[in-house]
């Protein structure tokens, strides 16, 4: 007789072939402080509706995100576009990996369509990793950026994208669509890539958003890492000094979770307090915008973030005239 266990196996390693010869690691029991409320009716219902009738796929639920209840009963959700299977096999993550499937040339209008079905006021729009496309997938984040503006023009647009590695020219074309914010997470420090981000280079992902804001200036740049995968409070500061070296305006910090026993184990549960010590120090370095928290992830509140950003950007801007105008 097939039991759930069983059932949950076979999924698992359907979902994630590459991982199934590793051993078990192990489980910590989660804090208080990282527990969450399951899904439920109502609102989180409707935005469910929206992208099924869409035909769409969200992180949110690829990624299996804790903030999931929350976020779509406040009718907010972050589209996955390129299909739901990646060319990498990152062991912090939860898409499925494998060959993933053409691309679906109409997908842009949809998520377009959605958008102004949710009355989204700031729409976030990431993507599985391409490698199996020459531009690794820049040109659908281009027409997908331009779909949106063309039916809906007063929304502000952050796209959280792959490395592109190896891709030449790629990132121009989506530096070149102009979103509001262009977001690329570093994931972790650099000496823990080779286990939990192999297929990806730390400092060409620094370098990349660094080309943004030489290529475009106005476009703010986003990056985030997880905490509690066994890195060092120094480690850490490193990562937030290289960032800002490379004009990064928003970071984000928020505890690993591990999605399955085949997965990168949770070395521990970094406290709330200490997420408010690596939020005080990002702030010094200069982040115009520093989210840290446990449940912190890269489009958690990102509408409201956006605002933040704009003020604290402006607001910078103003006291530097202001000091200019002193000194002369």
């Amino acid at each position: 007789m097939t039991t759930l266990f069983d059932t949950r196996q076979q999924q698992r390693a359907e979902r994630h072939p590459e991982k199934q010869k590793r051993p078990d690691t192990p489980v910590l029991r989660k804090p208080e402080w990282i527990r969450v409320k399951a899904p439920a009716g109502g609102v989180f219902s409707e935005t469910r509706k929206v992208v099924r009738e869409n035909n769409l796929v969200t992180v949110c639920e690829e990624a299996g995100c804790p903030n999931i209840a929350e976020c779509w009963a406040q009718k907010h959700a972050t589209f996955m576009i390129m299909g739901d299977t990646c060319t990498r096999a990152c062991s912090f993550c939860n898409v499925k990996t494998g060959m993933p499937a053409p691309l679906d040339i109409d997908e842009p209008r949809r998520v377009a369509e959605a958008t102004a079905t949710m009355g989204l006021q700031h729409v976030v729009i990431t993507s599985v990793d391409r490698d199996d496309l020459a531009d690794g997938g820049a040109e659908h984040f281009a027409q997908t950026i331009r779909a949106i503006r063309q039916l809906n023009p007063n929304t502000t647009i952050e796209i959280l994208t792959p490395d592109f590695l190896r891709k030449p020219g790629a990132a121009e074309i989506v530096i070149d669509a102009r979103p509001d914010v262009f977001n690329h997470n570093l994931e972790t420090v650099p000496r823990l890539y080779l286990s939990i981000r192999p297929g990806a280079r730390y400092y060409h992902s620094l370098r990349l958003l660094e080309r943004v804001k030489e290529r475009d200036p106005s476009q703010f740049t986003k990056s985030g890492i997880m905490v509690g995968l066994g890195e060092t409070k120094e480690e850490v500061m490193q990562v937030m000094d290289d960032m800002r070296s490379a004009g990064i305006d928003f970071l984000t910090i928020g505890q690993y979770l591990q999605p399955t026993r085949k997965h990168a184990a949770v070395d521990r549960f970094v406290t709330p307090d200490e997420f408010k010590g690596y939020e005080t120090i990002a702030r010094a370095k200069g982040f115009l915008m520093v989210s840290a928290s446990p449940l912190t992830r890269s489009s958690y509140h990102a509408g409201e973030d956006f605002a933040r950003l704009r003020d604290a950007r402006e607001a910078a801007l103003k006291a530097g005239r202001k000091a200019r105008s002193a000194a002369s």
